[in-house]
């Protein structure tokens, strides 16, 4: 676990780039803050697999299962991995 702090707009840029990287063809500047990512842009088990594990690389946290729900909408993931990676 690191413990480096990243602000809020640090972490939403890894979050965009790492959903970019399973799903190129999502317009990102038009991704609502409450959207159901998987729903609407039809993510995958594997494809959202393969985004926990990019997160948990380039922010250098754990992500456990349990916690996969708080991931579900941009507003969601940001609010969770903030507080994931500031906790200390």
């Amino acid at each position: 676990m690191s413990n480096d702090s990243k602000s809020i707009d640090e972490i939403r840029m890894v979050f965009l780039q790492s959903l970019h990287q399973i799903a190129p063809e999502i317009d990102f500047q038009n991704v609502s803050p409450d959207t159901i990512l998987r729903e609407e842009y039809e993510i995958d088990s594997m494809d959202f697999l393969r985004f926990i594990v990019l997160l948990h690389e380039k922010l250098k946290i754990d992500i456990p299962e349990k916690d996969y729900p708080k991931l579900a909408t941009l507003k969601s993931s940001l609010t969770y991995l903030n507080e994931k990676i500031n906790q200390h």
